[in-house]
């Protein structure tokens, strides 16, 4: 579970995030959604550290996330939104093996869990592969696997449909999908629901720092008249559209 209590971030004199008090269980489909500016990333950036608030504290399982970084860091996998800021190997495998390393893991169980999580974003058999000569969507894969083999109670990701063309964010989606069903967390940060609502638990949409929506798919889009969100033109329709991409069916690749 992540919860803030009372969260404040400010840069010099702007309030990036302004008190606020948020919950995500475990196993949640969440999309945060707000135009820029309007706080989202900044607050994920607490969840696991990365930030340190100004006011209030940010607990993941229970524990401070100050007390105990590597313990955050482990059960909140964050993927940014331009993947070529968080790949640091100049090979798929040795990206993805760069968090377990770091947990001082042994290679037995580094392998594993690299092996895991290309198959997990169908990638696997390409380990030895450059980053380098890889698409926007497979960098994005590549990312996404990286944040798995820290094996996270949650994953996070900022914006990752920007840039992909339709096929790639088919892949995204469709592994999103597997691993909510397969119990990770899932909070997705972006401004366009439209890709997205189809699979959340819950939106949370943010306005000038502040939680300014709270509420199930259906009702959040009601909601959501002003704050700068694309949003499609009924539930009914996105889910329609969900389909579609997740199982395009025989005339599709």
């Amino acid at each position: 579970m992540i919860r803030t209590r009372n969260l404040t971030h400010r840069y010099g004199d702007t309030v990036a995030v302004d008190d606020v008090s948020l919950t995500v269980p475990d196993g949640e489909f969440l999309v945060l959604v707000g135009a820029n500016g309007s706080g989202k990333t900044t607050l994920v950036r607490h969840f696991n550290g990365l930030l340190d608030p100004d006011e209030g504290d940010v607990l993941v399982n229970d524990v401070p996330v100050g007390d105990d970084l590597v313990a955050a860091r482990t059960a909140v996998g964050m993927v940014f939104q331009d993947p070529r800021d968080q790949l640091v190997a100049a090979t798929v495998g040795g990206d993805v093996a760069f968090g377990p390393e770091n947990l001082g893991l042994s290679r037995e169980e580094i392998d594993r869990r690299v092996s895991a999580a290309l198959a997990a974003v169908n990638l696997d058999g390409r380990a030895d592969e450059s980053v380098h000569e890889l698409s926007g969507g497979e960098r994005e894969r590549v990312a996404v696997a990286g944040a798995l083999a820290m094996e996270p109670d949650h994953l996070v990701l900022d914006e990752p449909f920007t840039g992909l063309d339709e096929p790639a964010r088919r892949s995204v989606l469709d592994r999103l999908e597997a691993l909510h069903t397969g119990g990770t967390g899932v909070v997705v940060v972006t401004h366009d629901l439209r890709d997205v609502v189809a699979l959340a638990d819950r939106v949370v949409a943010m306005a000038d720092g502040r939680v300014a929506v709270d509420a199930d798919p259906e009702r959040a889009l009601d909601e959501l008249a002003g704050l700068n969100v694309r949003v499609p033109d009924s539930v009914a329709a996105v889910c329609e559209n969900a389909r579609d991409v997740l199982d395009p069916g025989p005339d599709h690749d």
